[in-house]
């Protein structure tokens, strides 16, 4: 699976983004997806997760109640809704596949792979 994340940009604090990630093959709808974020200097971490199916979700506390995961398999496509960005939120952000079809959701990096090329979202206080 090839992915290919868009969406990012310079935003204000307080602003809405929507990421997007869509996929290559057929295999899409099978496995989990994440959103992670690396900052310049910091290791990469996890943002949130959805399950193949959609019905599953997880988020990093930092947020929590502020972003939303959402998939589209009929468009092989996986969203990130951001609203209410601050600065802390500057970073690369991926979006990855889980290494296995099928199981539950989890925040760890090394539990997915075929990691896309990461879109930029700076937030300006």
């Amino acid at each position: 699976v090839q992915l290919q994340a868009s969406g990012g940009g310079l935003v204000q604090a307080g602003d809405t983004l929507r990421l997007s990630c869509a996929a290559s093959g057929s295999t899409f709808s099978m496995y989990a997806m994440g959103w992670f974020r690396q900052a310049p200097g910091k290791e990469r971490e996890f943002v949130a997760a959805i399950s193949w199916r959609g019905g599953s979700t997880g988020y990093a506390d930092s947020v929590k109640g502020r972003f939303t995961i959402s998939r589209d398999n009929a468009k092989n496509t996986v969203y990130l809704q951001m609203s209410g960005l601050k600065p802390e939120d500057t970073a690369v952000y991926y979006c990855a596949k889980a290494r296995r079809p099928g199981v539950a959701i989890t925040p760890l990096v090394h539990d997915f792979e075929d990691w896309g090329q990461g879109t930029q979202v700076t937030v300006s206080s």
